[in-house]
């Protein structure tokens, strides 16, 4: 196997010979992800990087289309019965496991329960669930304590952790333990003998993936059919080094362009940048909630005037000025839910002397706060330096803990306290389709058992229930504003402001479809 030097050597030494390298990877398309793939198991974590390659491995009961509608993926058939409380799913034909088994009923149950012990969505379900069961090798049951309407969203939607179809003997893993090996049921097999730590990821398509018969492509739903034969997630050293390998040619796709080399990839002429996902990317600290000095919640109140969200989207951004907002609150702008409730304590003027009073005020004693900042990739890294800056001005003694995102993503999964290995507080990311709805994973304030921070509040998650309960959308409106004003009491997280980030390709790869990096439509030429 060779080494991660080895591997970089390659890619800068084919930077030197665009033509060679093109020729031999027609049906190979080389990918720069975010970040390095460390966690391959998609229930396990929230992080994208993992949600993408789950969806490239697996795949799921439902999907959702590019008007964020849900359709059936491995569905073939549904029948509600008893007014709503009984539904049967019936699994479509030629559906296979990568080590060639059929996927059976039994291996969607267990799939099922694994991902609802970790997703908000999915516990609801389950706690209104009765019972769960295959009458047959082909039929999912679900018998309801009450009408659950949104049970094909929940199966099926983009927000992390996703629903992962896999063999009953790994979905039967402990879902707070990582998979450590994969067998799929998506288009691409994950190829595990050559992926390298911190360079490389390797997928090939499998061959005997049977793609929806019907529909139309779009996101996560429809016909998922493969033009590559092999796809390589390939983590370059650094963003200059990324950006020439996509001028020479050598690599098809970058994730993450960052705003000061976009100008040089348009002038190269032959690589594309367009905005993927319309709802934007939402920045925000996510506080340990467990220890000191966040489980105090008047500390993290006092934070709210710390942050002016203009400093941290110019910090992003630039000068652009059409690429960020300011004066967003909980949920995703410009969306049903979008509320202005109270949104001066992210507005009104900052004041570090008014911050330092409130902590005082609070009780804060100069205890260290380890905020951990993710330095490998730029937005991260500007998140976490314009945040600590602003704490440490308003009174708050940090200690910045500089480490690549793999390792926060693992880090962040800790709860004991800072010389137990733990950490105080997180600059990190959502889609704003994370926060479109109370339903996803970000919104979960269940304590331990909820989104890392595991901040408690009991009046959100009550509100929560609410929502899921709501019938209309003026009773959802209401419930929405009351959680962003008990946010403000709580402060499971700080939000610090929504960005658009384009993706950059060569012009020459087509069919690539809106939302998050999705590997099928694409071809070459």
């Amino acid at each position: 196997m060779p080494s991660r030097r080895q591997v970089l050597g390659a890619s800068l030494a084919a930077v030197a010979m665009p033509s060679i390298a093109k020729a031999a990877s027609s049906r190979v398309l080389k990918f720069i992800p975010q970040s390095d793939l460390t966690v391959i198991d998609p229930v396990w974590t929230t992080a994208y990087n993992t949600r993408n390659h789950g969806y490239m491995v697996f795949d799921t009961l439902f999907g959702m289309d590019a008007q964020y509608r849900i359709q059936p993926q491995m569905i073939g058939a549904i029948a509600l019965d008893d007014d709503g409380r009984r539904w049967d799913l019936s699994l479509r034909d030629g559906l296979l496991f990568h080590d060639g088994e059929k996927v059976l009923a039994r291996d969607c149950i267990a799939s099922i329960r694994r991902w609802a012990a970790r997703d908000a969505l999915g516990s609801v379900l389950m706690k209104a669930t009765d019972e769960l069961s295959a009458p047959d090798d082909r039929t999912i049951r679900f018998r309801l304590k009450k009408p659950f309407p949104r049970l094909p969203y929940a199966l099926g939607k983009t927000s992390t952790p996703m629903c992962a179809m896999m063999p009953e003997r790994f979905a039967a893993t402990d879902p707070f333990k990582q998979l450590t090996e994969i067998v799929g049921s998506g288009p691409f097999r994950f190829v595990a003998a050559d992926r390298i730590s911190g360079a490389r990821a390797v997928y090939e398509k499998f061959e005997r993936y049977a793609p929806r018969p019907d529909g139309t492509p779009g996101w996560t739903a429809g016909p998922k059919v493969v033009s590559f034969d092999r796809v390589e997630w390939i983590t370059v050293p650094d963003e200059g080094t990324a950006a020439a390998a996509m001028q020479s040619g050598e690599m098809d796709w970058w994730e993450l362009p960052t705003n000061d080399l976009r100008p040089v990839l348009r002038r190269s002429g032959h690589v594309r940048m367009e905005i993927k996902d319309p709802t934007g990317v939402i920045g925000l600290l996510k506080m340990n909630c467990l220890q000191p000095p966040f489980d105090n919640p008047g500390i993290r109140r006092a934070l709210l005037g710390a942050f002016d969200q203009s400093d941290f989207v110019t910090a992003i951004t630039g000068d652009d000025p059409g690429m960020g907002r300011t004066g967003v609150g909980v949920f995703c702008p410009r969306t049903e839910l979008a509320t202005d409730a109270v949104l001066e304590v992210l507005t009104a003027p900052r004041n570090p002397a008014t911050v330092k009073a409130a902590l005082h005020a609070a009780g804060y004693a100069g205890q260290p706060a380890g905020i951990m900042v993710a330095t490998d990739t730029p937005y991260r890294k500007a998140m976490g330096e314009v945040g600590v800056d602003a704490m440490r001005r308003g009174g708050l003694n940090v200690d910045y803990i500089a480490v690549d995102w793999g390792t926060a993503v693992t880090r962040r999964e800790n709860k004991g306290p800072l010389d137990k290995g733990g950490w105080s507080g997180l600059f990190t990311t959502l889609s704003g389709l994370d926060l479109q709805t109370p339903s996803g994973h970000a919104f979960r304030t269940s304590g331990e058992t909820g989104w890392f921070g595991w901040a408690s509040s009991p009046r959100i998650e009550a509100l929560r229930g609410e929502w899921l309960d709501a019938t209309d959308l003026a009773a959802q409106r209401r419930i929405a504003r009351e959680i962003q004003l008990q946010w403000w009491i709580d402060v499971p997280h700080i939000p610090i402001g929504p960005w658009f980030q384009p993706a950059a390709w060569q012009d020459s790869i087509g069919g690539m479809l809106d939302g998050f990096p999705v590997f099928w439509g694409l071809r070459r030429g």
